[in-house]
C-alpha cells in the first residue's frame, strides 16, 4: 500500500514542482482555505501555543498571527515540493544571503562549524541555497520517515544540489568520521526532546525542554556555533543571516550553550512570529519534579 500511494503521488508532486512560483502561490491560497478554513488542521494546538507564548497580545492580534501563519504554512508546503526540481538560478532569486560573514571567516580558516537554527522561515530552501555558495559542505540532521518510499524522495530533495544528511542517531559518529572534511552540520534545535534528558529553560513564556545533544557535540569537537536566521520580508523571498554564537564551545558550560541558541531563536520568533512552526506540539511535556 505504501508503494502504491507513493507511485500515485510522486508524479503529481513532480508536476507541481515544475510550476512557476506565481502559480504555486495561487495553489497555496486554495490550500489555505482547505487546510485552515475547512479542515481546521491543528487550529486548537496553534491557538493555544500562540496564546501561551504571547499573553500580552489581544485576541485580535493572536487571530491575525494565526491567519498569517496558516498562509505561510501552505506556502511552506508547496515551496518544499518545489525543491524536487528547483534550479540554482531560481534558488538565488528567492533566497538571498545577506550576512554570511561568520561562514566566510571559518571557511578561510578551514574550520568546521555547527549551525543552530529553528523551524523558522523555509529551512528547506535555505539549506538548498547554501549548497550554491563556496562554503562548507553542509550536513543536515534529519529523522528518517517511516514510509521508506517517501523517505527516499525527501532524501533526494535534500541532497540533489550537493548537501548531505545524517540520520539523527548517526550524527556524532558521522561527524567524527568526517573530521578531516570542512563541514557545517545543521541542528534544527527546536523540537521536543524527552523531558528527563533535556535542559529546561523558559522559552516564549513557558517552561520548555531543549535538546542537549547540540551543546554536547559542540563541546566534544570544539566546533564554533553559528546561528542562522531566516526571515521573510515578503512572499516568495527569504533572507538568510549568520551570527557567531559561540567561538570556543569547549570552554563553555553545556547549559549555557543551550540557553544561548534557544534565546536567540526566541528573539527571531518574537520579531516575525507568523513564520515559525506553531503546529508542532512543542510544550507537550511538563518539567519533572526534582
Amino acid at each position: 500500500m505504501q508503494a502504491l500511494i507513493y507511485y500515485l503521488v510522486r508524479p503529481i508532486l513532480y508536476i507541481i514542482s515544475l510550476l512557476p512560483f506565481r502559480i504555486l502561490y495561487i495553489l497555496s491560497d486554495i490550500l489555505y482555505v482547505i487546510v485552515y478554513k475547512l479542515i481546521g488542521y491543528r487550529t486548537r494546538v496553534v491557538n493555544t501555543n500562540l496564546q501561551n507564548s504571547f499573553p500580552e497580545k489581544s485576541t485580535a492580534e493572536i487571530k491575525q498571527i494565526q491567519d498569517s501563519f496558516y498562509r505561510y504554512l501552505c506556502d511552506l508546503i508547496l515551496e518544499t515540493v518545489k525543491t524536487i526540481s528547483i534550479t540554482p538560478k531560481s534558488l538565488k532569486k528567492h533566497v538571498k544571503f545577506i550576512d554570511m560573514a561568520a561562514f566566510d571567516r571559518f571557511y578561510k580558516q578551514q574550520q568546521s562549524v555547527i549551525i543552530v537554527m529553528g523551524h523558522q522561515g523555509n529551512w528547506e530552501l535555505g539549506g538548498a541555497r547554501f549548497s550554491q555558495d563556496p562554503y562548507h559542505q553542509l550536513y543536515v540532521i534529519y529523522h528518517p520517515l517511516a514510509n521508506k518510499y517517501f523517505d527516499k524522495m525527501f532524501y533526494y530533495m535534500r541532497t540533489r544540489l550537493g548537501n548531505k544528511l545524517y540520520a539523527m542517531k548517526d550524527t556524532i559518529r558521522g561527524m567524527i568520521k568526517n573530521k578531516t572534511q570542512l563541514t557545517a552540520t545543521a541542528f534544527i534545535a527546536d523540537q521536543t526532546p524527552s523531558p528527563h534528558n533535556a535542559y529546561w529553560t523558559t522559552f516564549l513564556n513557558q517552561e520548555t525542554p531543549v535538546f542537549t545533544g547540540t551543546a554536547k557535540i559542540a563541546k566534544k569537537l570544539n566546533y564554533p556555533i553559528i546561528y542562522v536566521s531566516i526571515t521573510r520580508p515578503k512572499r516568495g523571498l527569504y533572507e538568510v543571516n549568520s551570527e557567531l554564537l559561540v567561538e570556543n564551545p569547549a570552554n563553555m558550560d553545556e547549559d549555557h550553550i543551550s540557553e544561548l541558541h534557544t534565546k536567540r531563536l526566541e528573539k527571531d520568533i518574537q520579531t516575525q512570529p507568523e513564520i515559525w512552526l506553531w503546529t508542532h506540539k512543542r510544550w507537550k511535556h511538563k518539567k519533572p519534579i526534582a
